[in-house]
C-alpha cells in the first residue's frame, strides 16, 4: 500500500464482511450435504442413484442461473439481486428441512440452488465496484477464504449436526444466517449502476436450462435399467444433446446470446473449457464416493467421516497461496499438467481400496489429491483467459463456471450410477469395498480424460518471468473459487 489511492477504507472491509456471510452460507451447504447423502438415503428410503440428485439437482440449478447473473445485476441492480438470491436460498433451505420425500427434497434443493448460484458472482460484482481494480486482488484474497475453508469445515459441521440433531437441521441452520445476512445486506450494501442490461436471451435460457438436466436424468436412469438402450435412458440423453446443439446454433446467430459460444473458436479457450468440465466431474463426482465409503464400508460416524474427508480440502488450502507465483514462473499450462498428473496418481490407489485399507493412507492420498485439484483449476483458468481479449472476460467467466458445475453434475450422476450397479447384491464389506473400487476406477478415467485437452494449453505458456497480461490479472480476480 504505497499510496493513499491504494489504501483500503474500513467501509470496504465492512461490505466484504457482509458478502462473506452470504457466501459462507451457500458454500458450506454444498459440502455439508455430501456427508449427509447416506443418512438422507436411509431416512427417505432412496437408493444412491436417487439420492445423488440432492447434490446433482443443486449443481444443475447453479449452472442454469450463473449466466443470468450479469444481466440480472444490470437490470435490477447488484444489491437487489444479492438480496433476492439470499432470500431464495433461505426459503429453499427452510423447505428442504420440511421435505418428507426424496422427490420433494430434490425439488427444494433446485430452488435453493437457483438462489445460491447468484450469491457468489453478485458478491464479486459488488466487491469489484466498491474496492476498485487496484485493490480488488487484496480484498478478494480475504473474500474467497470461505471457499477455501468450506471443503474442510463443511463435512465436519455436517457430521456434528447429523450426529446430534435431525438431518433437517443441515438445512434449517441456514435460515437464521440467511435472515441476518439479508438484513445486513439491506442496511449496508450500496446501490450500483452496472450499465444497460439489454434484452434477455429467453430462448437460449430455455434451451440451456432443459438440455443438461435431460442428459443427467438419462445417465442416472442407467442405474435402475437392465439395458443401456432402455427408452428412459436413450431418449432423455438424445433430447438433451439435440437441445444442446440447438442452443449452440441459436447462440451463433443471436446478437447477444446467453453464452457466447463464439469463444470456442479460440482453441486454447476450448481446451481449457474441456479441462474445466473434466475437473468438475472429477472433483464433485469423487466428493460423494469418499463419505459413502467411510459410512457404508468402514461404518464410521458422520462426525468422523467429516473429519476424514477434510484432508482433501486441506491440500487445496495449503497450495492455493502459491499457485499464482507458480503459474507466473512456469506457465499455467505446465502447472495444470502437473496438477492433473498429481490428481491421477493420487486417485489411482483408491481404485484398489478395500474394507481394511489404512485410513492414514487414504488421508494422505486425499491430501495429495487436494494439492492436485488446487494446482489444476486456477492455472487452467489463467491460461484460458490469457488467450482472450479483456472485453471477452465478462462472457468467458460465467461459461467456465457453468462448465465446472455441469461437469460436476454429470460426474456425480455417472459415479453414483456406477456405484449403484457395482454394489447391487454385494454382501459383506469386501464386496462393497470392491464396488467402491470400481467407481474410483471411473473417477481415475475422468481424470485421465481431463489430461488430454490440457496438452493444448501448453501452447499458451508464457516465457519464464513474463508479467501477466491485463486480461489474466482481471480474470484471476473474478474467477469463482474452487468448489464454490
Amino acid at each position: 500500500m504505497s499510496s493513499a489511492a491504494e489504501r483500503i477504507e474500513p467501509y470496504v472491509w465492512k461490505i466484504a464482511g457482509v458478502v462473506i456471510l452470504g457466501m459462507t452460507m451457500s458454500i458450506l451447504d454444498t459440502t455439508i450435504v455430501n456427508v449427509a447423502l447416506d443418512t438422507l438415503g436411509k431416512e427417505l428410503s432412496a437408493t444412491i442413484a436417487q439420492i445423488q440428485w440432492v447434490a446433482t439437482g443443486y449443481l444443475l440449478a447453479l449452472a442454469a442461473v450463473i449466466p443470468l447473473t450479469g444481466w440480472a445485476a444490470r437490470r435490477f441492480g447488484a444489491k437487489r439481486v444479492y438480496l433476492a438470491s439470499i432470500g431464495l436460498f433461505t426459503i429453499g433451505s427452510a423447505l428442504c428441512g420440511v421435505a418428507e420425500s426424496s422427490t420433494s427434497l430434490i425439488l427444494f434443493r433446485v430452488l435453493q440452488g437457483i438462489g445460491g448460484g447468484m450469491i457468489m458472482p453478485v458478491a464479486q460484482m459488488i466487491m469489484a465496484e466498491v474496492a476498485g481494480p487496484k485493490r480488488m486482488g487484496r480484498v478478494m484474497g480475504i473474500v474467497v477464504m470461505p471457499a477455501m475453508l468450506a471443503p474442510i469445515l463443511g463435512p465436519v459441521v455436517g457430521g456434528l449436526i447429523l450426529q446430534n440433531l435431525h438431518w433437517s437441521w443441515i438445512f434449517f441452520v441456514n435460515v437464521p444466517i440467511g435472515v441476518f445476512a439479508a438484513f445486513l445486506g439491506w442496511r449496508m450494501l450500496p446501490d450500483s449502476n452496472l450499465g444497460d442490461a439489454g434484452k434477455l436471451d429467453w430462448l437460449g435460457l430455455a434451451l440451456l436450462a432443459t438440455s443438461m438436466p435431460l442428459i443427467v436424468y438419462g445417465l442416472s436412469e442407467i442405474a435402475t435399467k437392465e439395458s443401456f438402450t432402455a427408452p428412459t435412458v436413450v431418449w432423455p440423453i438424445v433430447g438433451g444433446i439435440v437441445l444442446t446443439v440447438a442452443f449452440g446454433w441459436h447462440a451463433l446467430r443471436a446478437e447477444r446470446p446467453l453464452l457466447d459460444v463464439r469463444l470456442y473458436k479460440n482453441r486454447i479457450f476450448a481446451a481449457a473449457s474441456l479441462t474445466t468440465f473434466g475437473l468438475g466431474a472429477a472433483l464433485f463426482g469423487a466428493m460423494i464416493l469418499v463419505p459413502l465409503y467411510y459410512q457404508q464400508v468402514r461404518h464410521e460416524s458422520v462426525v468422523m467421516t467429516g473429519l476424514l474427508v477434510g484432508p482433501q480440502g486441506l491440500g487445496m488450502l495449503l497450495v492455493s497461496p502459491r499457485i499464482a507465483k507458480m503459474t507466473d514462473r512456469f506457465g499455467g499450462g505446465r502447472v495444470a499438467f502437473a496438477g492433473i498428473s498429481v490428481l491421477i496418481l493420487s486417485s489411482l490407489p483408491l481404485a484398489f481400496i478395500g474394507a481394511d485399507t489404512s485410513i492414514v493412507l487414504i488421508s494422505v492420498l486425499l491430501l495429495i489429491r487436494g494439492v492436485g485439484i488446487g494446482l489444476s483449476f486456477i492455472p487452467t483458468t489463467t491460461v484460458a483467459f490469457a488467450a482472450l481479449r479483456t472485453d471477452q472476460l465478462s462472457d468467458a467467466t460465467p461459461q467456465m463456471n457453468v462448465l465446472q458445475r455441469v461437469g460436476g453434475a454429470i460426474g456425480t450422476a455417472v459415479l453414483a450410477v456406477v456405484l449403484q450397479r457395482a454394489s447391487a447384491g454385494a454382501q459383506g464389506g469386501a464386496e462393497l469395498a470392491a464396488a467402491f473400487g470400481t467407481a474410483f476406477w471411473w473417477a481415475v478415467g475422468i481424470c485421465v480424460a481431463s489430461l488430454i485437452p490440457v496438452l493444448f494449453l501448453l501452447r499458451a505458456e508464457r516465457p519464464r518471468g513474463q508479467e501477466l497480461t491485463p486480461a489474466v490479472e482481471e480474470a484471476e480476480e473474478f474467477v469463482e473459487p474452487i468448489g464454490a
